[in-house]
């Protein structure tokens, strides 16, 4: 998504929510976030999952120091030792090599995603070992561009409509998809908000 629909979309959930419209007078429009298509992608989601930010960008640029074809099958090349020694885990080697696996033997056609339907993109992501629901609607926003995607249950978009909307307690996946169910169908750019009103907005209690 780049920045006209971001500006177009944001503008017209703002047009329906006063909160986003508040919110937006404080932190203004997000950056387009924009990841390629295709297996690194997807290894970069692996990466992520439950580790911090600085955390997976080190083991990645460990990575790419011996990882000149980004493809793969010259991922799979790589041997258990090698991996461990710049910083996967086990688990996470396990669910590299499985989806890269995955790709080589014709199980994930990549350049097939683009033409499924959100749902259809989603069910076969989420067919992936150490794939699960979020993974799999991070890869539909960032790197397919679908603009109606909302991944409920990641908790810094939890802790944002918390604030947004001035409510006591955070709430969980099934009460974030309804508090945004309105925006359909720009919830993937609200998502996008939401990710830099929680980074840039206080929290009223520490004010």
């Amino acid at each position: 998504m780049n920045s006209k629909i971001i500006k177009q979309g944001l503008d017209q959930i703002a047009s329906i929510d006063a909160d986003v419209k508040k919110g937006l007078d404080l932190v203004g429009y997000p950056e387009p976030r924009i990841r390629p298509e295709g297996f690194e992608s997807l290894l970069a989601i692996i990466l992520g999952q439950q580790i911090s930010t600085e955390a997976a960008s080190s083991i990645r640029k460990r990575l790419d120091g011996i990882w000149s074809e980004k493809t793969a099958g010259s991922f799979l090349r790589f041997s258990e030792e090698t991996l461990r020694g710049i910083g996967f885990s086990r688990r996470k080697i396990e669910y590299a090599k499985g989806i890269a696996l995955a790709i080589e033997e014709g199980e994930l056609e990549m350049d097939q995603l683009s033409q499924k339907t959100d749902q259809e993109a989603k069910s076969q992501l989420v067919k992936l070992r150490g794939f699960g629901e979020w993974s799999a609607e991070i890869y539909l926003v960032f790197s397919l561009g679908r603009t109606d995607i909302f991944p409920a249950n990641d908790l810094a978009l939890q802790e944002s409509l918390k604030r947004l909307k001035g409510l006591k307690d955070r709430p969980n996946e099934n009460e974030s998809r309804k508090l945004v169910s309105h925006w359909s169908p720009w919830r993937s750019v609200g998502a996008l908000f939401l990710w830099k009103y929680y980074r840039g907005a206080p929290d009223e209690r520490d004010e």
